[in-house]
């Protein structure tokens, strides 16, 4: 029997979450079974080259990316042509599956997929759906294609939950696949710690703290270097934050914010790289301050590195960790609620191994990136037999 062809939708490659996410999946799928496929609208990016060097086919639009003052029609002209280019890849390949990841792949893809009449289509959503705002007509276009959807997933309960109600999608058709981490990149040996803080020219006993996200104005990282400017008397002199993310346009502002704060020379930007578990594995503390969220694969990949993670309280964070247990939750935008988690945890280091090592262990437990990879396999196979997302035992939502 032929392994059943499965396209994926995605903007690009490049790396970020979602992108991460997808680029470790498709290679543990049962390739007796699946024949994937990514389709990227705008570039193939840097996760691309590993998923080509293990065989798998990774499609780009050939449409000319458009400058960022290019016209309100040339940018419309260049949604229909992507569009029609995934049609006809879609009619070519003639895949079981489209799967949909991030807002503008949905878009533009799910139409595609019904023009192409693929059987089965899926749209994943990785965080609430309040970037909806900031998307004109955004809200109204993926409430009409809610109802060609096969199923609609979500990350976490959070997510989910707004799906069925703000976005009255029915739970039968709604499914839960929380994210999942390979652990082995996350189990270092403890000369990698030296290494990683020699090569930043951190000391040895620096108290370190990281953050993994792009720098996009939601994830905090204002928030955040104000309250690293309110604990910064509390913390030990030579502490340091490592802020690794692809620079989305605010670097420039952050950089000038750690300065007039007075912590410029205690925040290191490293911009994008792709050696996060070992820099992971160099820290002390993980933070993260984002105003809305998914279900973090940063926080997963924290955890897995033995580490506290201090999060703000959105999308699926507290389903990740456990407060007080393997880390805090906080408000969101809230500062001084930061600060004072940073203090706390900066003093006490056995109450850090603690919690980094029941961190570890709840990864381990229950977010494993093999059981993520099986819950979609269960969710392709049951689609593909009739069935819908709620009579699908390992993802069905229960509310």
């Amino acid at each position: 029997m032929s392994p059943v062809s499965l396209i994926y939708v995605i903007g690009s490659l490049n790396v970020g979450g979602a992108e991460r996410h997808l680029a470790q999946i498709i290679p543990r799928l049962d390739r007796s079974r699946w024949k994937p496929v990514v389709c990227c609208l705008t570039e193939r990016g840097e996760l691309a080259e590993g998923l080509q060097a293990a065989g798998f086919e990774v499609m780009c639009c050939p449409a000319a990316r458009l400058p960022k003052n290019a016209s309100g029609i040339r940018r419309l002209a260049r949604l229909v042509e992507t569009m029609f280019w995934l049609t006809a890849v879609m009619r070519r390949l003639r895949p079981a599956i489209a799967h949909f990841f991030l807002p503008a792949a949905y878009i533009l893809g799910a139409p595609a997929s019904i023009l192409a009449r693929v059987p089965v289509r899926i749209m994943s959503r990785r965080s609430l759906n309040n970037y909806q705002r900031n998307i004109r007509f955004s809200a109204a276009i993926e409430s009409r294609l809610h109802g060609y959807m096969t199923a609609i997933l979500g990350n976490s309960n959070s997510v989910v939950r707004q799906l069925h109600s703000d976005e009255h999608i029915p739970l039968n058709r709604l499914g839960l696949i929380y994210n999942g981490i390979d652990l082995g990149p996350y189990r270092k040996p403890s000369a990698i710690r030296r290494d990683v803080r020699t090569s930043l020219k951190i000391d040895q006993d620096a108290l370190v703290f990281i953050i993994v996200a792009n720098l996009i104005p939601y994830k905090g990282h204002q928030d955040l270097l104000i309250a690293f400017s309110m604990a910064s008397s509390q913390l030990p002199t030579r502490w340091r934050l490592l802020v690794v993310g692809r620079d989305d346009g605010i670097g420039t502002k952050l950089r000038e914010q750690a300065k007039g704060l007075g912590i410029a020379e205690n925040v290191l930007f490293l911009g994008s790289r792709t050696d996060v578990p070992d820099l992971l594995c160099s820290a002390d503390i993980s933070v993260l301050s984002s105003h809305e969220e998914g279900f973090s694969n940063a926080i997963l990949e924290s955890m897995a590195a033995g580490l506290p993670v201090i999060a703000t309280d959105v999308g699926g964070n507290a389903e990740a960790i456990i407060d007080g247990e393997t880390g805090f939750i906080v408000p969101p935008r809230n500062p001084e609620r930061m600060s004072e988690a940073m203090v706390r945890l900066s003093a006490d280091v056995r109450l850090r191994l603690k919690m980094g090592m029941m961190a570890a262990d709840r990864v381990e437990k229950n977010f494993s990136l093999d059981a993520c990879t099986s819950r979609y396999e269960d969710l392709y196979t049951g689609l593909l037999r009739g069935r819908n997302p709620g009579e699908i035992q390992s993802i069905r939502f229960l509310g």
